[in-house]
């Protein structure tokens, strides 16, 4: 499927994957700072944003086609969150020579180690699914932020909250990737094939996807590096955006 994607900067392809419901807007906060050292690009998801908007059922396997669509030949580094993390990774097995190097970001991989989403976050999740986009955005957003976020940055969050909805997900497409990311944690993925430099990044207080996850998927790909983000919630890039930029580009950079 052609996505709809966005370009900028100059030097190695630096590939950016949204999460569940989210799109390219996501990495607002990174786009002006990677684009110095890397020529980006970013995507929106099946589902999302301004990409073609199927009725599904999607799977991480197609949306991870998708992105190396995106590449159109060129090999990145391919950084992901959440969702877009399961994307990368897959993105990593099933097209080895498009990935030079890998940035996880709060995600996790699938077996009998995942540690699933807090049952009141999918409590919330189900409760407003099938609202509109902006009672859904609104209820849910501030549980991907770490405890108290959102009341200590109202302005901040009102403005991401806004960028969100001014490509909003329909409830439809929002399901069938959560469809998708659910039947890819069922399964063991088989990440210790996984065979380029690794970083690992997870907030422990992310509301998501539990930091545990975080722990296993380094321990289990080779040479895989983690990073705590103390205090960090599942969107931790947003939260704290100056130190993981540093963090990714010297990572990239080494």
């Amino acid at each position: 499927m052609k996505l709809y994607r966005e370009e900028r900067g100059d030097g190695q392809p630096l590939l950016l994957i949204s999460g569940l419901g989210y799109a390219l807007w996501s990495w607002q906060r990174q786009l002006p700072a990677w684009s110095r050292s890397f020529r980006l690009i970013a995507i929106d998801n099946r589902g999302t944003g301004r990409s073609p908007k199927p009725p599904g059922p999607y799977s991480i396997e197609a949306m991870a086609d998708d992105a190396a669509e995106a590449l159109e030949g060129r090999t990145a580094h391919v950084a992901g969150f959440s969702m877009g993390g399961y994307i990368a990774q897959t993105l990593a097995l099933r097209h080895p020579r498009l990935v030079d190097r890998l940035v996880l970001v709060c995600t996790a991989t699938g077996g009998p180690h995942h540690l699933p989403t807090p049952a009141d976050t999918i409590a919330t999740w189900e409760r407003h699914a099938d609202g509109t986009p902006t009672e859904f955005a609104r209820a849910s957003m501030p549980l991907s932020f770490a405890p108290g976020w959102t009341d200590e940055h109202p302005d901040e969050f009102e403005q991401l909250l806004a960028d969100r909805l001014e490509h909003p997900t329909p409830p439809n497409c929002w399901r069938a990737q959560y469809d998708a990311c659910r039947g890819f944690v069922e399964h063991v993925s088989p990440v210790e094939q996984i065979g380029v430099p690794t970083l690992v990044a997870h907030g422990d207080a992310d509301r998501i996807v539990p930091f545990e996850n975080g722990v296993e998927l380094a321990r289990r790909i080779p040479h895989a590096e983690l990073v705590c983000f103390r205090g960090g919630g599942h969107l931790l890039f947003l939260e704290s955006a100056d130190r993981f930029n540093s963090t990714v580009s010297s990572f990239l950079s080494d």
